[in-house]
């Protein structure tokens, strides 16, 4: 076998031969160039911003776009970057018909307002769900046990959610098997699927195709167009604006409908 040869430059531009590292690599070099190629979970990983509103985008229209009928339910997510919420006056208005709240995210972070927020939300009577921010670097297995570890069903009225914004730098392949790990788990804890929430476009080149059998719920910041996908799945939520107002929270929040025929009942916990 013929050694490898690199070129190396010199100042005026000649280049001269040199000879690769041939020596026998180590185990521990063999074990390093081995993992290199395959993207490994980081527990301690958290995105940057992981709340932030979905950046705008061009769309790609796929097919025609329909008005939506007016819809008569809405309802806000909420975590800890809307601060300390007054639900007393959240209750009084009708644009929070249900909330959904942040409550984990990777495999160990855990929203600072969860746990007021639940229960807040719960006494003043709002139909309430939680969801779980996704990291695609991370163990589906361990982000199902952080979200099951702080998730009590008792006080859920609402399906649960995996927000999918991010697609990171692991390759594709281990993204989906994450995700689905982390669907399915929920699955089988609850006895239900989680709804997933993502953007348009994301969904258009990530999700395309992959989970058929999953409600939606879908960020597109255009309040004439509902969203529409690639794919003929069931679009249960819109999130129409991140520049909402809302009684009782000061500064923006998420806002969001039910689409089409569904119904409060349809995003329901069975019991």
């Amino acid at each position: 076998m013929k050694p490898n040869l690199l070129l190396v430059p010199l100042f005026w531009g000649c280049c001269v031969f040199a000879y690769a590292d041939k020596r026998p690599k180590t185990e521990i070099e063999k074990h390093y160039a081995q993992e290199y190629m395959i993207p490994i979970p980081d527990p301690q990983y958290q995105p940057d911003m992981p709340d932030s509103p979905l950046k705008p985008v061009p769309e790609i229209r796929l097919h025609n776009i329909r008005p939506h009928r007016e819809p008569s339910t809405y309802g806000i997510d909420v975590s800890h970057h809307q601060g300390s919420i007054n639900w007393n006056m959240v209750a009084t208005d009708t644009n929070a018909s249900f909330v959904y709240i942040k409550g984990t995210e990777s495999t160990s972070h855990i929203d600072d307002e969860y746990q007021r927020n639940i229960s807040e939300a719960r006494r003043m009577g709002i139909p309430v769900g939680t969801y779980h921010f996704f990291s695609p670097k991370a163990s589906g297995l361990i982000q199902f046990q952080n979200f099951s570890s702080n998730f009590d069903i008792k006080m859920q009225d609402l399906i649960p959610v995996v927000d999918v914004e991010h697609r990171g730098k692991v390759s594709l392949a281990y993204f989906h098997t994450q995700l689905k790990t982390l669907l399915e788990e929920i699955e089988r804890a609850y006895g239900v699927r989680p709804i997933i929430y993502t953007g348009v476009n994301f969904y258009n080149k990530y999700l395309s195709g992959k989970y058929r059998k999953y409600k939606f719920f879908i960020a597109r910041y255009n309040s004439d167009e509902q969203p529409e996908l690639c794919d003929d799945v069931p679009i249960v939520l819109w999130q129409f604006t991140s520049q909402g107002n809302v009684n009782g929270i000061r500064g923006h929040v998420d806002r969001s409908c039910l689409l089409d025929n569904y119904s409060l009942h349809d995003i329901m916990l069975p019991r």
